[in-house]
């Protein structure tokens, strides 16, 4: 089998031009389209700058100014993410981790045969390299923003599991998730893990999920879940002593420059983050560190010291909580798995 990744819509990580001189996917077929099968094939379609320019300008006129969280992720800012997720303060991703250890078996009993594993926000891969060998999907479909961060990812599953076909799918599914036609084939199921489902407001979670599932009849969503708990844990998480989250929310500046042509400078800037009570969400902002001027081509605005930046949010629920909006998004049954401190969530929800 051929390990592919095709770039749809937009991505807005990396400025990737069309490759004219590579195959295109007849993603029905699932076969290139020339006479050569590759071992991997690029076909990235023409991102829009100018929407993205947009939505850029619109969220730092804003007040305040708010930026989408998917800026976070060009290429440095998906690294510096894996990093993250080595630290000991981030609980989150070995958390989740041991839930799969121990009890993938149940969950392949739960879920069943599976057609195609869609991977949302695969990012390096590493989760479903867990789940594929007791899931044993038929093909492997890899979703993330981060194209070439993708790229060699899904060539290392490919390696793995020869067996079966793997996709990789370049694609900002930061409000709805629209596939190309044909690329699912079989029973669809959905993995969405590392709580990503909580940069949405709840209200946009519901709308997205009730997407998901349309999108999965017959099969369903595996989804990861933190969890609430004692807002020293959340916020460390989100603060390390290291400062390797600092320079993954400061690294958005430099992105947001390549962008649109500001001149952010991080050194202006510093990463603030807490637990909202009211909001029941982790909060991330920058903070000017003194007051600063930003230029971009058309326009500027001025940020006083102390000023912030909206930049995330990561909503945290409890197992009733989130079972309530996966009832409310449309999904039939659940079952949930849960680690033994009571930290972290799997739900399987059955579309």
């Amino acid at each position: 089998m051929c390990a592919k990744v095709l770039g749809l819509g937009t991505d807005t990580s990396h400025g990737v031009p069309p490759v004219s001189s590579e195959p295109t996917l007849d993603i029905a077929r699932g076969q290139p389209t020339d006479a050569q099968p590759r071992t991997r094939l690029v076909a990235v379609h023409q991102h829009n700058p100018q929407a993205l320019h947009r939505e850029l300008v619109t969220g730092l006129s804003a007040e305040p100014a708010t930026l989408s969280p998917k800026f976070l992720y060009d290429r440095l800012g998906s690294l510096l993410f894996e990093a993250i997720t080595e630290l000991p303060e981030y609980y989150p991703t070995r958390t989740e981790a041991r839930i799969f250890a121990d009890h993938a078996l149940e969950m392949a009993a739960a879920i069943g045969p599976i057609g195609t594993l869609i991977d949302l926000g695969a990012g390096n891969c590493a989760k479903a390299r867990m789940v594929i060998p007791p899931l044993r999907p038929s093909r492997y479909v890899a979703v993330d923003i981060s194209v070439d961060f993708l790229e060699p990812a899904i060539a290392q599953v490919q390696r793995e599991h020869p067996a079966i076909e793997v996709c990789g799918v370049g694609l900002d599914f930061s409000s709805t998730v629209q596939l190309p036609p044909g690329l699912l084939q079989g029973r669809a199921v959905f993995f969405y893990p590392g709580s990503s489902i909580g940069n949405f407001t709840p209200a946009s979670a519901q709308g997205f999920l009730a997407g998901v599932r349309r999108q999965a009849t017959g099969g369903g969503l595996l989804i990861g879940i933190d969890l609430v708990k004692p807002i020293e844990q959340l916020e460390a998480a989100y603060d390390d002593a290291l400062g390797v989250t600092a320079a993954f929310n400061l690294n958005l500046l430099r992105h947001v420059n390549r962008l649109i042509g500001s001149n952010f400078d991080p050194r202006d800037w510093r990463h603030v983050s807490f637990f909202n009570r009211d909001h029941s969400r982790i909060e991330m902002h920058l903070e000017a560190r003194r007051a600063v001027v930003v230029q971009w081509p058309e326009n500027e605005r001025r940020f006083e010291a102390g000023d912030r930046m909206h930049t995330e949010n990561s909503y945290k629920y409890t197992v009733e909580s989130f079972a309530e909006l996966l009832h409310d998004s449309g999904c039939a049954r659940t079952r949930c798995w849960v680690d033994a401190n009571g930290w972290f969530a799997v739900f399987w929800a059955q579309a």
